[in-house]
């Protein structure tokens, strides 16, 4: 008797569990139907350089960057709005509803740029002190929970957010980015860009 009640027990936990996620996830649908499309695209695509895809990035990293948007700590007007409706578990539920969506690589515009950044992705620059991207980013770009996926992502994005990681207009993430751009040249950063969007 004992077992076939802890055998209740667990379906119903994992039936309870599944009915949250479909609560989530219809929740994240209607958020992305009602605004984030607009800019980032139902899946996650977007269809201009100037917004990053979302698609296939950590949910965790998507909660936190909304947070930040929202509590001022990362600055964009638009998102800021945007953020300020959301609770917490909204923009968790965003984060798994993107991280869900397939990634479409960039095709690499310039080949002799990705062959440069390729190598300081992976090995950094010994003359000037610019360590491997792969070092905290993963070979694959694909990051961690805590660190973006870089893999896929469009080439001007990254090397806007470098820029502006380099000029200290981006404050919100790790230190660590700030002291290593701070190293980088513009080519130094473009060729990095272009290497992992292809990825």
């Amino acid at each position: 008797m004992r077992i076939k009640t802890a055998l209740t027990a667990s379906a119903l936990v994992l039936v309870m569990g599944s009915a949250w996620a479909q609560a989530d996830q219809a929740r994240a649908e209607k958020i992305v139907s009602g605004s984030c499309f607009l800019c980032h695209g139902e899946s996650g695509e977007s269809s201009s350089e100037i917004f990053p895809k979302l698609a296939g990035q950590h949910a965790n990293y998507i909660a936190k960057q909304l947070e930040n948007f929202k509590s001022g700590i990362r600055k964009s007007t638009a998102m800021a709005d945007m953020s300020s409706r959301l609770s917490a578990d909204d923009m968790l539920a965003l984060g798994q509803y993107f991280e869900s969506k397939p990634v479409e690589p960039e095709a690499v515009k310039d080949t002799d740029l990705a062959a440069v950044g390729r190598y300081l992705f992976n090995s950094g620059n010994k003359y000037s002190g610019v360590p491997a991207c792969a070092s905290c980013h993963g070979k694959d770009g694909l990051g961690s929970a805590n660190l973006p996926r870089l893999a896929g992502q469009y080439a001007s994005y990254i090397e806007t957010q470098l820029t502006l990681f380099n000029q200290r207009e981006r404050t919100n993430d790790n230190a660590v980015m700030h002291a290593i751009v701070s190293k980088m040249t513009p080519l130094e950063m473009a060729a990095v860009a272009t290497y992992i969007s292809g990825k």
